[in-house]
């Protein structure tokens, strides 16, 4: 005789799953509650409501599939996780976005397109128009604008890289962008005539 453990006589997590009863019954007994949970978590990310019982149904098959061969080991982390892979693949093969889904792609984590020709044309061009203006200004400048607007250092941060006080920091960071306005913009104020 054989000692099987309590686990492998439930089918117990973690463990290769062949019996399809034992497969069904996991699914009912603790997927199909998540389905209101999983509801609300696809319309925040995805506006359109007639979407929603396609992606129940990409998700539940990928979770079936999966669960076919190895139960998970948490099954709720594992079905939001399977939910967060079917929406980052349905944006991904859309070639129209809705604004809707624009606003939530970051939360879900999608690198965007790669820009067209033109635009990658356009953005080269005004990257070197920032780079001639950085150029152009003084040296301490420069490098007080590149830590702040570049690498996200705070004046404090900046003081301390520079070795100088925060004061002349906030002065060398006015001064620059001054005169990038000056090079980008030409001069803001119009001169006043004397009549």
């Amino acid at each position: 005789m054989v000692d099987t453990s309590e686990a492998d006589r439930e089918g117990g997590r973690g463990q290769a799953m062949t019996n399809m009863p034992d497969l069904h019954a996991w699914f009912v007994r603790e997927v199909l509650p998540l389905e209101p949970a999983l509801t609300k978590y696809l319309q925040k990310y995805r506006g359109n409501k007639s979407d929603i019982a396609d992606l129940l149904q990409d998700i539940y098959l990928r979770v079936y599939d999966s669960a076919r061969r190895e139960l998970p080991q948490s099954t709720r982390p594992f079905v939001f996780v399977t939910a967060h892979n079917v929406l980052v693949d349905r944006v991904r093969r859309e070639k129209v976005i809705p604004l809707e889904t624009v606003e939530s792609i970051e939360a879900l984590g999608v690198a965007a397109e790669v820009p067209g020709v033109e635009e990658s044309i356009v953005a080269r061009e005004e990257l070197r128009r920032v780079q001639a203006a950085l150029d152009e200004l003084p040296p301490r400048s420069r490098e007080a604008i590149v830590l702040r607007q570049i690498n996200g250092l705070s004046r404090r941060e900046i003081a301390v890289r520079m070795g100088i006080a925060e004061q002349t920091v906030k002065w060398h960071l006015n001064a620059g962008v001054r005169a990038l306005a000056e090079i980008f913009y030409g001069n803001p104020e119009p001169k006043r005539s004397d009549s």
